[in-house]
C-alpha cells in the first residue's frame, strides 16, 4: 500500500477513544514546499489576516452552511492535550434558539455592566464601544457555540479526565476564527459570564462547559469597527 493510500484509509477511520492504548505510529511525509513558494504563501497569509476584524454589526443575509462546517472541520484538526480533542461545536441557525440565547446573554450582561464587572474591566472595554445590548446574537445568521469537554465517559460510565482543556479549546477557536476569515466570513468572540444558560438552552451534557459564542456572517453594509492599532511584530516578537 502506498503512503497516499495509507493516509486516505487513516482519514476514513471512525474515531474511538485511545485512552490506555499502546503507542502506534504511521508514516508522515508531507510535500516540502519550495522556499520561494513558502515565502509567497506566508506573505499572502499575513496580509489577509491583517484584514481580520471583530465584527458586531452583521447583515442578516444567510451564509453557506458548508463553509461554516468546513471551518469547524479545520478547527477540529487543532492539537490537543493527549489528543483527547476536548471540544464540541454546536452550530445554531434556528432563529428561535438564537433569540433565546440573546435574551439570556443580555440578562447576564446587564448585571455585569451594572457593576459585576468592576470599573477596571469596564474601563478596558470602553474603547471597544460595547454594552449590554447584543444584536449580533440574532442578526448573524449562524452562531457557533463552543463547549469544552472537561472529561469523557467510558462505556462502563467511568469518568476520564481530559488534560490541557483550556489550552486545547483555545487553539481550536483560534484556528476556527482564521478559517472563517479566510473563507470570507466575519465573526466575533462573545463570552457572556456566567454561561451556564448555554448548556441549558442547547441541552448539552454535564461534562461540557460553554467556552464561547461565535456569531458568524457577513458584515452589515453600514458596519463600523473600533479604531484600533495592533502591536507591531517588533512589539510581540523576541528572537534569541
Amino acid at each position: 500500500m502506498s503512503e497516499t493510500q495509507h493516509e486516505h484509509e487513516h482519514e476514513q477511520r471512525e474515531w474511538t477513544p485511545i485512552h490506555g492504548e499502546s503507542y502506534h505510529s504511521v508514516p508522515y511525509r508531507p510535500h516540502r514546499m519550495p522556499e520561494a513558494e513558502s515565502l509567497a504563501h506566508s506573505a499572502e497569509l499575513r496580509d489577509r489576516m491583517r484584514e481580520r476584524r471583530t465584527v458586531r454589526q452583521f447583515a442578516k443575509d444567510p451564509v453557506p452552511p458548508q463553509v461554516v462546517r468546513d471551518a469547524i472541520a479545520c478547527a477540529a484538526t487543532a492539537p490537543s492535550g493527549a489528543h483527547q480533542q476536548p471540544w464540541t461545536f454546536v452550530l445554531v441557525q434556528d432563529a428561535d434558539i438564537r433569540r433565546r440565547i440573546r435574551e439570556a446573554a443580555e440578562h447576564e450582561e446587564r448585571i455585569s455592566y451594572d457593576g459585576r464587572l468592576g470599573e477596571e474591566w469596564l474601563a478596558a472595554l470602553r474603547p471597544l464601544g460595547t454594552d449590554e445590548v447584543k444584536p449580533h446574537l440574532t442578526d448573524a445568521p449562524a452562531l457557533i457555540v463552543v463547549f469544552q469537554q472537561r472529561y469523557w465517559l467510558g462505556e462502563d460510565g467511568t469518568k476520564h479526565k481530559h488534560y490541557y482543556v483550556d489550552e486545547s479549546v483555545g487553539i481550536a477557536v483560534g484556528m476556527l476564527l482564521s478559517a472563517l476569515h479566510l473563507s470570507g466570513l466575519a465573526a466575533l468572540i462573545h463570552t457572556p459570564s456566567p454561561m451556564r444558560f448555554l448548556s441549558q438552552v442547547l441541552g448539552r451534557p454535564e461534562n461540557e462547559k460553554a467556552f464561547a459564542v461565535i456569531p458568524v456572517g457577513y458584515p452589515a453594509a453600514d458596519c463600523q469597527v473600533p479604531d484600533l492599532v495592533r502591536k507591531s511584530l517588533d512589539q510581540v516578537l523576541v528572537e534569541v
